[in-house]
């Protein structure tokens, strides 16, 4: 008997090779520079501080890994608040919100590492409950709990609403994470170029090196978030084919019983025969 099978695996989803384009190769090409850079002056030209030592060094990653770390979040909360607010709900701003928040989460994990190892350099212990440290390490679990609301079950429309609002409220964190140090007393030190009355108190080739590292990992999100961004429309496209793919298998299946072909798919004349 001939039997016409329906063939919902036969539409091919049109998806680019990878996700770089002449652009992030360029952008590619200037983190890697900027990062050699940032470790010839912090390793090499940068000299050793007169209280910290050598220390002083984890401070060109530590800096630039929170600051990172703040950009992302921020812009979470903005490509969250856009989503929200516009007519359209592309969502595209939903996507950039995820692999911001992505990227910003991992930097606070990195911050919160350098941080322990130059306490331990410093304090002589790697964690104190310090309003810093606290503070610090509860932005980090907030937005681990975001990226978890991001990996519920939904559609992408409703993934996209509730961790708009997710977003927005925990980016509520900064202020206090960033204020904790004059909040409330602490052990962390205040602000490393000045403390508000203006005076820069950095060697030159400190601060250059600091504005060099703080450089290079603000090119290194924008280079990873844009490829993200579009595996994150590509994970989208490929849930949305799979999800026609087995509509239109069920769709087969009724066909055949509307045509009174009893037999189920794939069971052969031998079949349950011991």
């Amino acid at each position: 008997m001939t039997t016409t099978e329906s063939k919902p695996t036969s539409a091919v989803v049109s998806a680019p090779a990878g996700t770089g384009t002449r652009g992030t190769r360029l952008l590619g090409i200037a983190t890697i520079i900027a990062m050699g850079w940032l470790v010839a002056f912090g390793l090499g030209f940068s000299p050793e501080d007169r209280d910290q030592g050598e220390a002083v060094r984890l401070l060109y990653l530590h800096v630039p890994t929170i600051w990172v770390a703040y950009l992302a979040f921020i812009v979470t909360a903005v490509a969250s608040a856009t989503y929200l607010l516009s007519k359209k709900k592309s969502l595209g701003w939903d996507r950039l919100a995820g692999a911001s928040a992505e990227l910003g989460t991992a930097f606070v994990a990195v911050t919160l590492v350098i941080g322990a190892l130059w306490g331990r350099l410093t304090w002589g212990v790697f964690w104190q409950w310090d309003a810093r440290l606290t503070t610090t390490a509860l932005l980090f679990v907030t937005y681990v709990g975001y990226l978890a609301v991001r990996g519920l079950e939904g559609s992408h429309a409703q993934r996209a609403r509730r961790s708009a609002v997710v977003g927005l409220l925990a980016v509520l964190l900064l202020p206090l994470v960033h204020f904790s140090v004059t909040l409330w007393r602490s052990l962390h030190q205040t602000a490393t170029i000045n403390d508000g009355d203006s005076d820069v108190k950095m060697d030159g080739l400190m601060l250059f090196s600091l504005f060099v590292g703080v450089i290079a990992f603000t090119l290194f999100y924008i280079w990873i978030v844009m490829h993200r961004t579009r595996v994150m429309a590509m994970e989208d496209i490929l849930d949305d084919h799979g999800l026609d793919v087995a509509l239109a298998a069920r769709r087969a299946e009724a066909d055949e019983g509307q045509n009174g072909d009893p037999t189920p798919r794939g069971a052969g004349p031998g079949e349950g025969e011991i």
